[in-house]
């Protein structure tokens, strides 16, 4: 029997006056104003004792006069109940209704003006008129589509206040399919021909065609078995439009909740579940937490589940060591005595059952668990003998003596086995020390100080041995965890040794051969053996020693000279070995260190060797220091001087000193001509006795630009010369060698020539009108085209009546009668000029008035008998400023010297 349910919602008291701007007078019969508000003091509403979350339950009213106020919504009890934006009030979560009725409050808030207004509502249980329906057939009920008022001949669509309750529909229906639910109609289908349709999930969308409806009875039907696992709620709109397809009804809401019906089966995260626990637990202690998992509705019976254990294995020492809270799945020790020695693993089968663990009616699962009992430090390691023995050679490092055994029952290769070992006493010097070996666990006795025996034959150690975690409380240590390690130390030959080493010695520098330094012994250190010990010598890099092989006595060989190479830092170096007699012998090195006294046996050197120097104008002067391979006190300060010989040292040159160790050398004349020129250099030392030493100082001397660089000489740029220039330079070499082989021939060709000629005097050649340079190096004799009439004192070629009367020279020949000079023959001949020249130095020496007596003849002599004429006037201060030597600029570069010397002032 179908049940025609209507339900019906307060009508609106805001007519349509007020949409059409009538007053609100009018609109509430002319004698009543607008009231901003819910249209109700109460709203009631009637439901099944169970809800469910998002179930629509009732539309509460709320007028705003036409103001267009933005309302917010609120309740009193948002656990249970929420209220969208349109006033519809939905369940907030699943859950039963109480029998008393539940009241709360609805709370309308303007947003702008913060306005309140409040309602109440009240849900009551919906009364039961039927019996329950056999499972699988359904009650077809009949839903009527809320009527709509008329104002003035029009239609008033009404806010959402038709709501429909919830259909339940059980899952995996076996009924015939489509099975009808329920009906929908228009009470205006009695004038109207209409055509009703559904929309959402499962109807029109996917999945799609779960739900059907009969397009002219309304009749809505479910096609398929339903499963609440992939689907649980179903929310569908109801239509109603006439043939034209226009709408007469407004759209209704449709909630299909899916009946959960106990089908699946609990299932455990994992099949096989790992857990362990200490051995020696108490009981109560935490292992591990199982979780199956059911697909069907945890807050209802069929996933509800309950866990139990079926079996143990080993149920040994107890059948019960292991219990499960059947709710969480919590395993938990039950009982005492785990020990890992005896049982080091549980295999539990645990079983978890839907329907609160029914048996009957419930579904079940199995999983296994796998306890590990876990070791702890509750067996001590225990030597295998109390006594161990070992013997070592002395002197002998990282070497094991002993092997140290234990056994200890717990589980090999953790913390509670490993075996650290300690040495209690009878080591007080610390010269053994024990490691563990990782795989046997065995203690290594390992010598870590060199053992003499001489001093100690034998040692007794007492060793216990612990684990690297502390035993848990309770156990105690067994006597086996001490024990005693006897070692015997074994006598060897050891090596002599210097004392002390090196040796250092003091000794002045210059000491003869022969001398005796110092008596350098070895000692053996074996004092139970007799044995004999040579010396020899390893190293002398001088080879200035000697060492006797019987006593040890070192000797000098060679002069001890502190500046040799083989001397640093006034030190001396020498290596001996000394060697035993023992089998096998035995040797040991010891170092001899000299540190040389100095004394003063160098005499200083210039330095630096060579210098340049401009002939004018400033710079013209350098710096210069010495050098001496001594130290101090035997070295500076020095003392630098310029020898009085030759003359024109101090007549050119001047030294001044800067400090101790420095002098300044300079021109002591405007210019000079430009030259390489030795200038011997006297320096005398600080030492006592001091030494002096002269060294020459080979000057440069040249024209300088403005830069301070020799004119002539290019400065040096870079560091090396490459493979062109090298080239070039070898080039230039054989050019250069080319031209003098030519020039030598071209000699040999023209002295052929002289020969066939008379040797006569070209006036131009006359060597008396030129200036006479006699410090220039030539080829030789026979490079130098002379006239040998020159050879004679000029005296005899100009009479002695053009001399000034009674002015003198020193070396002027007294007016006496002349010898017989021999005159030199026409003969072309060469070979006569020896003979020429002995008989001239025979007619000087028979010549009382030659100067100087028995020297040969002055050919250089310039004076009033000189057929170049006096030059004294140019060294007369008193005639030499009243003259003008500027015209000495113009007779060429042979007088430049002379112009620049006379021609610039007094200076």
């Amino acid at each position: 029997m179908c049940r025609r349910v209507r339900f019906l919602l307060p009508t609106l008291r805001i007519l349509a006056a007020l949409l059409l701007h009538q007053g609100p007078s009018e609109a509430l019969g002319g004698s009543r104003l607008c009231k901003t508000g819910f249209l109700e003091d109460v709203y009631h509403a009637s439901v099944y004792r169970s809800v469910h979350e998002g179930q629509p339950l009732l539309n509460v009213m709320f007028t705003d006069c036409g103001a267009q106020r933005r309302i917010k919504y609120e309740t009193s009890n948002p656990t249970d109940f929420r209220i969208d934006g349109d006033g519809v009030i939905f369940a907030a979560r699943t859950f039963d209704i109480s029998p008393k009725q539940t009241k709360f409050f609805v709370y309308a808030q303007d947003e702008e003006t913060q306005d309140l207004w409040q309602v109440t509502v009240k849900i009551s249980l919906r009364p039961q008129h039927a019996k329950d329906p056999v499972p699988g057939s359904f009650e077809v009920k009949e839903i009527t589509f809320p009527p709509q008022r008329k104002h003035n001949g029009f239609l008033q669509r009404q806010k959402r206040d038709w709501v429909i309750p919830p259909i339940n529909v059980p899952e995996n229906s076996r009924g015939s399919f489509p099975q009808d639910l329920v009906r929908i109609r228009s009470d205006r289908d009695k004038n109207l021909s209409l055509r009703y349709s559904v929309t959402g999930p499962g109807a029109d969308q996917p999945p799609i065609g779960v739900f059907i409806i009969h397009p002219v009875s309304g009749q809505l039907s479910v096609t398929k078995p339903l499963d609440r696992e992939q689907i649980a709620i179903f929310h569908l709109r109801a239509h109603a439009v006439d043939v034209n397809g226009n709408q007469v009804e407004n759209p209704i809401d449709i909630v299909i909740n899916v009946i959960d019906m106990n089908d699946n089966r609990p299932e455990f995260l994992h099949q096989i579940w790992n857990g362990s626990i200490s051995e020696g637990s108490k009981p109560g202690s935490y292992v591990m937490t199982l979780t199956a998992i059911d697909r069907d509705d945890a807050k209802q019976p069929n996933g509800m589940l309950r866990y139990q254990i079926l079996s143990q294995t080993p149920d040994t020492p107890s059948s019960n060591m292991f219990t499960i809270n059947n709710e969480t799945g919590d395993i938990i020790t039950l009982a005492a005595g785990l020990d890992r020695e005896k049982v080091q693993r549980y295999t539990l089968i645990i079983q978890a059952t839907d329907m609160e663990g029914n048996p009957t009616y419930g579904l079940s699962n199995t999983a296994t668990a796998v306890i590990s009992v876990t070791d702890v430090n509750d067996n001590p390691p225990e030597f295998t003998s109390m006594t161990f023995y070992g013997e070592v050679p002395e002197n002998r490092v990282d070497i094991v003596v002993a092997n140290l055994t234990v056994t200890d029952k717990d589980q090999p290769h953790t913390t509670a086995w490993n075996t650290v070992y300690r040495i209690v006493s009878g080591d007080a010097t610390g010269r053994f020390a024990i490691r563990t070996e990782p795989n046997s666990n065995d203690g290594m006795v390992t010598v870590v100080k060199p053992i003499d025996f001489e001093t100690n034959r034998m040692f007794v150690l007492t060793v216990a041995a612990e684990n690297q975690v502390p035993l848990i409380k309770g156990i105690h240590h067994p006597p086996q965890s001490t024990a005693t390690v006897s070692i015997t130390i074994i006598d060897v030959n050891e090596s002599p040794y210097f004392s002390p080493n090196p040796k250092l010695i003091r000794q002045e520098e210059g000491l003869m051969p022969g001398s005796v330094l110092v008596t350098f012994n070895a000692q053996d250190p074996d004092r139970y053996m007799q044995q004999t010990v040579r010396y020899s010598k390893l190293s002398d890099p001088a080879n200035w020693l000697k060492i006797d092989p019987m006593i040890g006595q070192i000797t000098t060989i060679a002069v001890l000279d502190r500046e040799s190479m083989y001397v640093k830092n006034n030190m001396y170096n020498a290596t001996f070995l000394a060697t035993d007699s023992g089998i096998p012998p035995m040797s040991g090195t010891g170092t001899l260190q000299i540190y040389l006294l100095d004394i003063n046996d160098n005499a200083p050197q210039v330095f630096p060797r060579e210098v340049e120097i401009c002939e004018r104008p400033d710079p013209n002067a350098i710096n210069i220091t010495a050098v001496d391979a001594d130290i101090n006190p035997n070295a500076g300060p020095f003392i630098f001087e310029l020898p009085f010989s030759p003359l024109d040292i101090k007549k050119n040159w001047t030294i001044t000193r800067i400090n101790g160790d420095h002098a300044q050398l300079s021109l002591k004349i405007s210019s000079l001509d430009d030259g390489i020129y030795n200038i011997p250099i006297q320096i005398t030392d600080s030492g006592n006795p001091s030494l002096s030493n002269t060294s020459y100082l080979r000057v440069k001397v040249c024209s300088c630009d403005m830069n301070g660089y020799c004119s002539g000489v290019a400065p040096i740029i870079g560091t090396g010369l490459g493979t062109g220039a090298i080239i070039a330079i070898l080039l230039c070499i054989i050019i250069l060698l080319t031209l003098v082989l030519m020039f030598v021939v071209w000699m040999k060709r023209r002295d052929k020539e002289r020969q066939a000629k008379q040797l006569l005097i070209d006036p131009e050649d006359d060597v008396r009108d030129n200036i006479l340079k006699y410090d220039e190096e030539g080829g030789g004799e026979e490079d130098q085209d002379y006239d040998l009439s020159q050879l004679q004192q000029p005296d005899t070629v100009e009479p002695d009546t053009i001399k000034p009367v009674g002015i003198r020279r020193m070396d002027e020949r007294p007016i006496h009668a002349e010898p017989q000079y021999p005159i030199r023959s026409a003969a072309p001949h060469p070979g006569d000029i020896g003979d020429f020249i002995n008989e001239g130095l025979k007619a000087a020496d028979n010549d009382p008035t030659a100067p100087p007596y028995d020297s040969l003849l002055v050919f250089d002599y310039e004076g009033s008998g000189s057929t170049a004429g006096s030059l004294s006037s140019l060294n007369s201060s008193s005639s030499g400023g009243e003259q003008d030597y500027d015209y000495l600029n113009d007779w060429g570069p042979r007088f430049k010297k002379l112009a620049d010397m006379y021609g610039g002032g007094d200076d």
